[in-house]
């Protein structure tokens, strides 16, 4: 929807527009959801506007020049460019950023989105923004040799100019409600969604999801990922080195077909699962919050009988979990015997995979980082007179096991000492 209403305005078929909005206007407001209606009032009444000021600025006094206009908000950023040329506009484009590619103010993202635009274009002999950029001159110099003649960068104060300014933040600021209304709404679908389907007494707002990455027993780890409003929040993410302190409830423990008896020497996912949830909420407990609306658990009945354990050991099994089965993608709850089933593409679902991923990704990573530490250590441990400090040392110091195999008998020695130094170029030697 938003693609099509963008599309729209940029074909200036603003009249089409208006009655489209309209018309979404009237349904939200027949299904009671008035804060979007309000919303498609204030986005109509803006294209209604818009559309009075382009008849007025239009005028062949104003030449050929690119015009910015910038809207920056917390779901992110959009850049509207109006290309001018005769004194018409012959050409808008439409230029968006997510919130995590934003890390300063207006001028960087202005300052990011010439570069971007001129990379595949050639430039006009004047650029108008709405705001100054730091390094303008170097940012024109670059612009003329792209060009092969000379640009000038301004920001107009007053007149006509800065009236196609504010009609290009306007633009912006059109953009920027239309794209992100529309990906807002389509999260309130699925959290409400999910309320609905798993009997939730609120829409899940924040979700915290786990997920267990081992191979073979060795290293096991989980991650803990944080999506709210159904964004993505990584400055949450969380870790675990699994250490096998939990200790199971007996009344509590999963069915015997979902967790059959551990073979020797073999991982516990289970145990690993009731450990970090115990961990993490324990922490969540004694920090007083937030604690989360909906817990999602990767994987089936047991690993979320093992997650509800470990919220019981701490007095926290009101808290709501739910499990979601790898292959058949079903979701498993406490107080349902059946699983629910939603259709492949529910954007409920859809939500509940995207979350499972990224915690999937994130342990995974976190694995590969582990094992690669724990080989470096497991092969320089084998080396006499190399401890836990001098093993630092040496990776501190050459980078990586390869580093320190290369490194020479005076280098070596420079940093553990000649006698280590002589043990580490014996150790290799035999091992070549």
């Amino acid at each position: 929807m938003a693609v099509a209403n963008t599309k729209l305005l940029l074909e200036g078929r603003t009249d089409e527009l208006v009655e489209t909005l309209r018309g979404r206007m009237a349904a939200a407001a027949d299904g009671e959801r008035f804060e979007q209606a309000a919303q498609l009032r204030d986005a109509m009444r803006t294209v209604q506007t818009l559309r009075d000021r382009q008849q007025k600025v239009a005028t062949a006094g104003l030449g050929d020049r690119d015009v910015f206009g910038l809207k920056v908000g917390p779901s992110g950023g959009a850049i509207q460019v109006f290309q001018i040329r005769g004194g018409r506009v012959v050409e808008r484009v439409e230029m968006g950023t997510d919130p995590g590619a934003i890390t300063g103010g207006d001028a960087d993202v202005l300052h990011a989105a010439l570069g971007q635009f001129y990379e595949l274009r050639a430039p006009s002999a004047e650029i108008n923004l709405p705001v100054e950029i730091e390094d303008a001159e170097a940012m024109e110099e670059w612009l003329s040799s792209r060009a092969g003649r000379r640009v000038k960068i301004l920001v107009p104060q007053r007149g006509d100019k800065r009236a196609l300014v504010e009609l290009a933040t306007r633009n912006a600021e059109l953009s920027y409600r239309t794209r992100f209304n529309d990906i807002t709404a389509a999260h309130f679908e699925a959290l409400e969604t999910l309320r609905s389907e798993l009997g939730l007494p609120a829409i899940p707002r924040r979700i915290e999801c786990f997920d267990i990455s081992t191979i073979q027993g060795s290293e096991t780890v989980a991650s803990m990922v944080v999506c709210e409003d159904g964004r993505m929040k990584r400055n949450e993410y969380r870790k675990f080195r699994v250490r096998g302190l939990s200790t199971p409830n007996p009344r509590l423990a999963p069915p015997p077909t979902s967790h059959l008896p551990t073979p020797k020497n073999q991982p516990d996912d289970f145990a690993a699962m009731r450990e970090v949830v115990q961990r993490r909420y324990r922490a969540i407990l004694e920090a007083g919050g937030p604690f989360p609306d909906l817990i999602v658990i990767d994987g089936g009945k047991g690993q979320l009988s093992a997650a509800y354990e470990g919220l019981e050991s701490i007095g926290l099994a009101n808290l709501v979990a739910v499990g979601i089965a790898k292959k058949e993608e079903l979701l498993f709850t406490r107080d349902r015997q059946e699983p629910v089933v939603l259709a492949e593409n529910d954007p409920a679902l859809l939500l509940i995979q995207r979350i499972r991923d990224e915690a999937h990704r994130f342990a995974v990573t976190f694995h590969r980082k582990a094992r690669s530490m724990r080989d470096l250590r497991s092969e320089l441990d084998e080396i006499p007179g190399i401890g836990a400090r001098r093993r630092r040392a040496l990776l501190t110091a050459f980078g990586s096991l390869a580093g320190v195999r290369r490194a020479t008998r005076e280098e070596l020695a420079s940093v553990v000492g000649a006698k280590a130094a002589a043990a580490v170029i014996d150790y290799f030697a035999r091992t070549a």
